[in-house]
């Protein structure tokens, strides 16, 4: 299979990245993000582009893919709504569309949130955008769309988080995660484990579109046809 990957960068997309170097069925790795994800590797293609919301100046590059597997996302943390609404709903159905118009037999997975409010009108602000941005993903014309819904996620290997606070959390946790993740591995997962349930969501498809930590786990444990 041929996959972009948008936010190869964030710990998430890291975390996918190397999964999906990883797999012998993964042909291309296509990266698109603000910077270079500083790799190299034989399958491994990137593309850097300064303003994502222009990426019709590389929609030539963006045919021919079986799978989208988008990691980009920023913390709400004292963020205006309308500010936080751009860089989630916008920048997400702006890539989401042209890709849907380009690649129609595309698998497109999204990266949530756990909590994140389907209704769009809750009172939290990112659970609301990110319900929308949802919703309005699940629209559009790709072979399926599936929304993954992680709560705590351990990094493995070496990767770290972008974000300073998360990453001081991370930190500071490392020595439990690993033992908690045993003991609740419904609740906490990895960035292994959701690079292995994104590439079988595209290998297999999944039983729902939504999909919470539980399921993410499951879907990351089927084997490959």
């Amino acid at each position: 299979m041929n996959v972009l990957l948008f936010g190869a960068t964030g710990m998430v997309g890291q975390g996918v990245l190397r999964e999906c170097l990883s797999a012998p069925d993964v042909a291309l790795v296509q990266t698109v993000g603000r910077t270079t994800a500083g790799q190299q590797h034989p399958r491994l293609r990137e593309i850097v582009l300064a303003d994502l919301f222009h990426c019709d100046a590389i929609a030539g590059d963006l045919k021919g893919f079986d799978a989208c597997f988008f990691c980009l996302g920023v913390s709400s943390a004292g963020m205006q709504e309308i500010d936080y609404e751009r860089l989630t709903y916008d920048l997400t159905l702006s890539v989401a569309r042209m890709l849907a118009s380009l690649n129609p037999g595309m698998t497109f997975v999204y990266v949530s949130g756990a909590g994140t409010d389907s209704t769009g009108q809750g009172r939290q602000m990112w659970a609301r955008v990110k319900g929308r941005t949802e919703n309005a993903l699940r629209q559009l014309p790709f072979k399926a769309v599936y929304l993954f819904r992680p709560g705590i996620i351990q990094p493995l290997h070496g990767i770290r988080s972008k974000t300073s606070s998360y990453q001081f959390f991370y930190s500071l946790t490392q020595p439990l995660l690993t033992p908690l993740r045993k003991l609740f591995p419904n609740a906490i997962l990895s960035t292994q484990i959701m690079g292995q349930a994104m590439l079988n969501a595209v290998r297999r498809g999944a039983p729902k579109a939504v999909l919470e930590s539980r399921d993410i786990r499951t879907l990351a444990q089927s084997i490959p046809a």
